[in-house]
């Protein structure tokens, strides 16, 4: 399962886990693009299932994920990727906390956090029974430095420190929990927003950071990362996989 799959990173990792033939499960709040996007995972090699639901409503969530067991039986990966949206502008700006909109708190953290606890909680009763199992946090730098508003850092620390406590509690149970950092991405977002001195010929591609998670999942040795943070391209190093947008040099 994928969740806020039906665009950017998101997309990606889905197509990217769908080039490695796995059946994904796609969810968010648009149903035509999480069908389009779905579409482009089968068309990658897999089978692309999407799931429309708003994060933000729990039953909405547990009736998804008692679907998506029924029907397939187990769960082998969740990739936590949903994130609330505020304007670019604002998200990527270092305006002081007391100027920030009390509700970009709330589409960062109930969204960004908040969903990645209630989708993990739900994962792990199904991963403990199978005793195996790997839940990806999506993160970011913006855990260790500071390039973004207040609430969207605080988001990605609380991320961090929230994969090593799950993961030191599913260790017993052969479930394996890191975090993810993904390099910068030529996102639908991030190109509509490009700034004058960007390169975004040196961003990743989307399905980079899928076909990255992909490489790791069937890592015979994975456990030995959980609960860990990892950056996408020292990770892809380390895997093999070759980034060909990386600056080189």
């Amino acid at each position: 399962m994928v969740t806020g799959a039906s665009h950017g990173v998101g997309r990606g990792i889905a197509i990217g886990l769908g080039e490695a033939g796995a059946t994904v499960y796609l969810t968010g709040r648009s149903q035509d693009r999480l069908a389009a996007a779905a579409a482009e995972v089968t068309a990658a090699g897999g089978i692309g299932n999407p799931i429309a639901w708003d994060q933000r409503d729990d039953d909405q969530v547990a009736n998804a994920f008692a679907h998506i067991i029924g029907e397939a039986k187990r769960l082998d990966i969740l990739v936590n990727n949903a994130m609330g949206v505020i304007p670019y502008d604002l998200m990527f700006s270092k305006t002081p906390f007391w100027q920030v909109p009390a509700g970009a708190w709330d589409e960062l953290i109930d969204v960004g956090l908040r969903s990645h606890f209630v989708a993990g909680q739900h994962a792990a009763r199904v991963m403990i029974e199978q005793r195996s199992g790997l839940i990806v946090n999506i993160s970011s730098a913006g855990a260790k430095r500071r390039f973004a508003v207040l609430p969207y850092c605080v988001g990605k620390t609380a991320v961090d420190r929230m994969t090593a406590d799950m993961a030191e509690d599913l260790g017993p149970y052969g479930v394996t929990v890191v975090s993810y950092w993904p390099p910068p991405t030529a996102t639908e977002r991030m190109l509509e927003n490009a700034e004058p001195d960007d390169d975004p010929t040196t961003w990743s591609l989307p399905v980079f950071n899928g076909r990255v998670i992909a490489a790791l999942a069937v890592l015979p040795d994975i456990q030995k990362r959980s609960g860990s943070v990892l950056v996408a391209r020292d990770l892809a190093a380390d895997l093999g996989i070759e980034d060909p947008r990386q600056r080189r040099g």
